[in-house]
This record gives structure tokens, sequence and C-alpha cells, in this order.
């Protein structure tokens, strides 16, 4: 409806036709300016996020459970507190490359994430999804990964817009602690 506009005369005032564009063609949205800094300084990290992280110990890396083929990690530039990632361990940039295996350890894991989630901070909902590609909104675009973000009522507010400020109620070590000791046994 881009450039659909609709016009709309005032009888209580008798006033000249005004012009109003229709309120469902975008009801609200979620600003998050500190991605694009991230995806702008995302390929001059030496090394892959996903692989560093596999290697490193898990409190350092902020992994918070291992699967069999896969893992699950807290992302380090949150849209909300307890923000998953899932990723293969296998190093590989095309979701249509993951093996079965790999696609179903990475869905289980993000089911998994949702249960300690749930124990841990009950969130209202969830978003879980893929950012396949720089374009998507991709900030590791060769590494494939799944998103989980657990949602609240009225978790976006004006900090990020006004102030280019994220605030997340506790530390990221905290959350990961938290949740690795709420992870569901398989």
């Amino acid at each position: 409806m881009r450039g659909t506009h609709f016009y709309r005369f005032d009888r209580e005032t008798q006033a000249s036709p005004t012009v109003s564009y229709p309120r469902n063609v975008m009801t609200r949205q979620l600003w998050a300016p500190w991605r694009l800094e991230y995806i702008a300084s995302a390929d001059d990290q030496e090394g892959c996020v996903f692989c560093l992280a596999q290697a490193a110990a898990d409190e350092a890396s902020l992994v918070v459970h291992r699967g069999k083929s896969a893992f699950v990690v807290l992302n380090n530039f949150p849209y909300a507190s307890g923000h998953l990632m899932v990723a293969p361990y296998r190093h590989v940039g095309e979701f249509g490359e993951l093996t079965d295996a790999e696609a179903l350890d990475i869905h289980r894991l993000g089911s998994q994430g949702m249960g300690a989630l749930a124990h841990t901070f009950a969130p209202q909902g969830y978003n879980a999804g893929w950012n396949l590609g720089r374009i998507a909104g991709a900030g590791v675009v060769d590494h494939v990964h799944l998103h989980v973000v657990p949602r609240w009522a009225g978790d976006t507010n004006f900090m990020p817009v006004l102030a280019d400020v994220k605030v997340l109620p506790e530390h990221l070590v905290d959350t990961r602690a938290k949740l690795a000791a709420a992870w569901p046994s398989s």
C-alpha cells in the first residue's frame, strides 16, 4: 500500500478534505539502532563468533547448553534478556547444507531453550527464527543459527529510539548461569 492515501472530509468542522494514511499499513515498528552498528562491524571481527564460542569455556563465551551437533549461546547484542542463539558445531553458511541431525538438534535445543526461559523468566511469548543473509538482518552470515527471543508485553520502549541505549535488567553472565541451571534434562 506504499503511496496509497485516503481523503477524509471532517463533517463536524466542515473542513476541507485532509490526507490520511491507513492505520493498518504498519501498526508498530521495532527500532533496534544498535543492530546497525553491530551488522556494519560484524565482518571486522577476526574469526567466527560461533566457532570461537564453541571452542571456549562455557562461562567465558556465554554458552548455555551443548547438544550432540549444536549448542546454545546467549546473544551479546540481545533484543531482550535471555535472547538465545542455537548454532551447529559445524561451520556452515547455508540453511540447506544442514544435515537432518543438525536441523533436528537445533530445533530441539530451541524448544528446550524456551523451556529454560519459561522456568527462569516466564516470558509471555517468543520470537524464534532464522536471519539468513545480510539483507535479512544476519550479523553472522557464514554460520547459520536460530534465534530464540523471549518477549513480554511492553518490552520495547523509548530508550533505544531516543537514547540509543538498550536496557537489560541483568548481566549476561548471570542470565547464562540461570538458564544453564534451568535447562531441561533430555
